[in-house]
């Protein structure tokens, strides 16, 4: 089964900690509709622009997709 990572974008002085935040509302999202995920995390790529991710199944990633509205994504 092919895994998929689907990432948010967050830019800006205060990308970091918004960043963080999303991440909460994932985990909270597949814990209310019982959806399985492999992982929700955050990256610094610098000081200016940090990603949000959450890695799915390949069979979850259209129900992930279109209630989360990711910005992209790409096979983990």
């Amino acid at each position: 089964m092919r895994k998929i990572k689907l990432i948010w974008d967050f830019k800006g002085p205060d990308g970091l900690e918004t960043a963080k935040h999303h991440c909460i509302h994932l985990k909270e999202f597949a814990q209310i509709d019982s959806l399985p995920y492999h992982e929700v995390n955050f990256v610094s790529l610098n000081e200016m622009h940090t990603i949000a991710f959450m890695v799915v199944d390949e069979e979850y990633m259209k129900t992930f997709r279109d209630a989360l509205k990711p910005h992209r994504g790409e096979l983990a």
